[in-house]
């Protein structure tokens, strides 16, 4: 009975039956005991169908098993995957332990062995932990050279990845990105194991969404999602690619079905499986929630993302600037930037930083983050960061009162945007360029940018952005009979009450370039010389 059960689950391991391979081998060690090759098999399955603390147990039986006949580097080999499981669960003191434990037994590198390989990678992940990228690449590139020596195509996965990602990381994108795709090509050979393969389909796609290759990150995460549908008992892996397609589905304008992608990997996460991933789905939830303007909502989702260990930045800062408050949502992006030190990281924040120092009336600031984009745009030269620089620097470009120059940049940014299939980013993107058309005098054109950028959010849903786009056609219907805009005749006002032109920028929260772009804009309509006259004029036609 004993033997046909362990026939039953070797044959459901083969075929990648991951709970029918636990449920036979499981049954199969409460009748007698297992080899320590049958308890490596029971591990992995355990593992692949979320049963991380039963993975870890057998791990450690084959672990002693393999000890005690002497065989150390096959003991060696279950402590680095009993480590793999604690530390992507989050036990780093467990999992470090564990490591230290495999390396004393192969006597600190005196034995040659693949193994050998195997505990290099997780000294990589603590050197980049500690900030030494450069270290971390030659320890990967250490365990490259053992993979190939042995010929072992899992440790050869896991190193090229590494080494793929430490590269991106050292500012060699192109470089980088090679080795990842060597990396890939081996999983689509079949040639690597199931453990491995989630974890560099994951490692991978996240190394792309770091350098803005969306193209790539969408072609692997189709690939992620096919891999873990062809294994319907699959559990680890599945939270992560359903984060990633949520991700694009929402850049792609699928925000329903984004956010319904966005809780079932909440619910992957919070089912058990303990990953650290887990905040990420939480962060996505709450991001589609801001863009709907369902605030409530999204304060708590990026509150629940913290819990789980995810940073706040910069959807919370950018939830605070779209609820009006601009000081919290500045504190928040400043202390952000000043913290993140990857240039991954900052490539995430600035865009928000320069949104927000505008608002802020800080164009010194949003202009640093603005040329520290367009610097990685060009270092990295993919689509998506020439699309994000161009719109920063539009803005920049906008709000110092220079509309011309600003609607080139703009108008590359629509077009890139346009090419990847972001709407959203696309309409947002056509309000500045309406504020462009308008602040050049031509109407007409700036109320047919602010109509389609309104009938884009519409579909969308996303209505803060809805309500402003209808707040700009508003006011550029609503000039008055002297010619001015809604926008001149508040300045106007304030002149006539006296405020200074740094009052009127603070109170209308606009940069004292604009005041002045404004005033000019005011004395050429009306035919004035002076605040004086101005303010005169204003009490003759009672727009005091």
């Amino acid at each position: 009975m004993t033997v046909d059960m362990l026939a039953r689950g070797l044959e459901a391991f083969l075929r990648r039956a991951w709970a029918d391979a636990h449920a036979q081998l499981s049954a199969a060690d409460q009748h007698t005991t297992l080899e320590p090759e049958d308890l490596d098999r029971l591990a992995i399955a355990a593992y692949l169908i979320g049963k991380d603390t039963e993975s870890v147990d057998a791990w450690a039986r084959a672990h002693q098993l393999f000890l005690n006949r002497n065989q150390l580097p096959r003991a060696a080999r279950c402590a680095f995957w009993l480590a793999f499981a604690l530390l992507n669960r989050g036990d780093r003191t467990r999992g470090g332990a564990w490591v230290t434990r495999a390396r004393r037994l192969l006597a600190d590198g005196r034995v040659d062995c693949v193994e050998q390989g195997y505990l290099l990678l997780p000294l990589a992940l603590q050197s980049i932990a500690a900030g030494d990228i450069a270290g971390a690449h030659a320890t990967f590139c250490e365990a490259a050279e053992i993979g190939h020596r042995f010929g072992d195509p899992d440790l050869m996965a896991f190193a090229h990845h590494g080494q793929g990602r430490t590269l991106i990381r050292m500012g060699q994108a192109r470089e980088g990105v090679t080795l990842l795709d060597e990396a890939m090509v081996a999983i689509e050979a079949h040639d690597v194991s199931p453990l491995v393969v989630g974890a560099v389909y994951c490692g991978v796609i996240e190394g792309c969404l770091e350098i803005c290759d969306l193209r790539r990150a969408q072609e692997w995460t189709a690939a992620l999602t096919d891999w873990c549908e062809s294994q319907p008992d699959l559990v680890p892996f599945r939270g992560q690619c359903l984060v990633r397609r949520a991700e694009i589905l929402q850049l792609h304008g699928a925000w329903a079905e984004a956010l319904d992608t966005a809780q079932r990997a909440c619910d992957q996460f919070l089912g058990g499986t303990g990953h650290p991933a887990g905040g990420a789905a939480f962060y996505q939830r709450a991001e589609i929630y801001r863009l709907r303007g369902e605030f409530a909502t999204a304060e708590e989702a990026y509150r629940e993302a913290s819990r789980w260990g995810k940073t706040s930045a910069p959807g919370l800062a950018q939830l605070r600037l779209a609820q009006g408050q601009v000081r919290a949502a500045e504190a928040a992006i400043r202390r952000a930037v000043d913290e993140a030190q990857s240039r991954a990281t900052r490539s995430r924040l600035l865009p928000a930083h320069v949104e927000i120092m505008l608002a802020a009336n800080d164009p010194a600031a949003a202009r640093a983050s603005a040329n520290e984009l367009a610097t990685i745009a060009a270092d990295l030269d993919v689509p998506l960061m020439h699309a994000i620089a161009a719109q920063s620097q539009g803005a920049i470009l906008l709000a110092a009162g220079d509309a011309r120059a600003a609607l080139a940049s703009l108008r590359g940014a629509w077009t890139i945007w346009q090419d990847i299939e972001a709407p959203y980013e696309a309409a947002r993107v056509r309000l500045l360029i309406g504020l462009c058309c308008q602040a050049l005098e031509d109407r007409d054109a700036a109320e047919m940018e602010f109509d389609a950028a309104r009938w884009v959010f519409q579909q969308l849903d996303a209505r803060p952005d809805l309500a402003r786009a209808e707040s700009l056609s508003r006011a550029l219907r609503g000039k008055t009979a002297t010619g001015l805009t809604t926008r001149e005749t508040q300045v106007l006002r304030l002149v006539a009450a006296g405020k200074t032109n740094r009052a009127i920028a603070d109170q209308l929260c606009i940069s004292e370039r604009t005041v002045e772009r404004h005033l000019s804009n005011i004395f050429a309509k009306l035919d004035l010389s002076s605040r004086s006259a101005a303010t005169a004029y204003a009490y003759e036609h009672q727009l005091v």
